[in-house]
């Protein structure tokens, strides 16, 4: 396997594990692989992740099902339920796996996080049949294991929890429940008063920060033309909402505005002196692009691509506090990073849409405290474009 800053190869069913050459550690957490070690159709994968990343490959190579093991590591790392995070566990079974004596079978799946820490890694084991639970999870930092659980006594809904200590004990064990992660529950089991235990306390927090404030976006045209009733001003992930948002960011931040202004006036037909919302009787309000001339024209008489390029360059423009996420409110905004996962990430955009857009991206991916993670058919279009990593996948 061959990885470079612009493109990386790796093959989906046989990838190799990732060299980790000599670097400044970033000093946001981020997740810089994602393993699908036998999930859905993919066996011994590991894609690396950079700030702007896209799955390529035709249909049937693992794309959508690679955005989606990573979205459900964000919910478990957020403190979800497992029967959350995988609402359909059987479709995440490796394809043609056998049923073991006990009729079990599962999955395999897990991330690397990279920050101050260094490297942590998180491997987790999941039986979807008879019944959905976490049977092994371990996380671990230079060669040590911090935290590792394994389901000893099937009929008892707990695993056993093992964590690093270096006291006068090496590990300390307890039950953990067998239907969440148990990395985002240390701190609520960890004292945090050997140097073992920060240690183990660290590499956890890096790792949860890591896989939280993820936003999956998929802009849907058709919602996005009608007049919504006026709400939060928060982004929803179809992106329906899109007038009440920009009836709210249109005075929050003219910067900020200012830039989506130049980002729809480059990507969109017709002149574009503005983006703005009004009010509407009833309580609803509508978006509508000002063309300068005195005219304006509504939203909804724009094309597919120009509304799902509107839609996506709000979202690279914005942040948690914009968008319906869910952040690490203990942690400072300003060591965070959003992550947005978006599958067909050029659907309906024309080639100057898909050239416009992905500017915009590695730009704003470049600052640090936004991410991408898109999926696309075909990724030729990126070619010579630094700052992006293509991982290729094949069926």
């Amino acid at each position: 396997m061959r990885v470079s800053p612009t493109s990386s190869i790796v093959p989906a069913r046989s990838a190799s594990p990732l060299a980790e050459p000599p670097q400044r550690r970033p000093d946001r957490p981020c997740l810089t692989e994602l393993r699908l070690s036998a999930y859905a159709g993919h066996r011994r994968a590991g894609l690396p992740l950079g700030p702007l990343t896209l799955f390529a490959g035709p249909s049937g190579s693992g794309k959508t099902s690679a955005l989606r093991a990573y979205e459900a590591l964000a919910r478990l790392g957020g403190g979800a339920s497992l029967d959350e995070a995988f609402p359909r566990p059987v479709a995440c079974v490796p394809d043609r796996a056998r049923p073991d004596a006990q009729h079990r079978r599962g999955f395999r799946i897990g991330c690397t996080a990279d920050g101050p820490e260094g490297p942590v890694r998180l491997d987790v084991a999941v039986q979807a049949e008879p019944e959905l639970r976490i049977v092994g999870e371990r996380l671990t930092s230079g060669g040590l294991v911090l935290l590792e659980t394994a389901l000893r006594d099937p009929s008892r809904r707990s695993v056993q929890a093992a964590w690093h200590t270096a006291g006068t004990a090496p590990v300390t064990r307890a039950p953990l429940p067998d239907d969440q992660l148990g990395t985002p529950l240390l701190p609520l089991r960890v004292a945090g008063k050997t140097d073992g235990q920060r240690r183990v306390l660290a590499a956890a927090e890096q790792m949860v920060v890591a896989l939280r404030s993820v936003f999956g976006c998929d802009p849907r045209p058709g919602r996005m033309r009608l007049p919504v009733p006026t709400g939060s001003g928060r982004l929803l992930g179809g992106c329906d909402n899109l007038a009440d948002v920009l009836w709210r960011t249109r005075t929050e931040c003219g910067r900020r505005h200012a830039q989506l202004v130049a980002a729809v006036r480059a990507g969109c037909a017709g002149p574009v002196a503005d983006v703005l919302a009004e009010p509407l009787p009833a309580g609803l309000v509508r978006a509508l692009l000002d063309r300068g001339d005195g005219s304006r024209t509504e939203l909804g008489r724009l094309g597919d691509g120009e509304l799902r390029y509107l839609a996506l360059a709000l979202v690279l423009l914005t942040g948690p506090g914009v968008l319906e996420v869910d952040p690490a409110g203990e942690v400072p905004a300003a060591m965070q990073t959003l992550t947005v996962l978006t599958d067909n990430l050029d659907r309906s955009l024309d080639p100057r849409q898909r050239t416009e857009l992905l500017r915009l991206a590695v730009r704003m991916c470049e600052r640090g405290h936004i991410r991408l993670v898109g999926a696309v058919s075909d990724a030729s279009w990126t070619a010579g474009v630094d700052g992006v990593t293509v991982v290729h996948l094949e069926p």
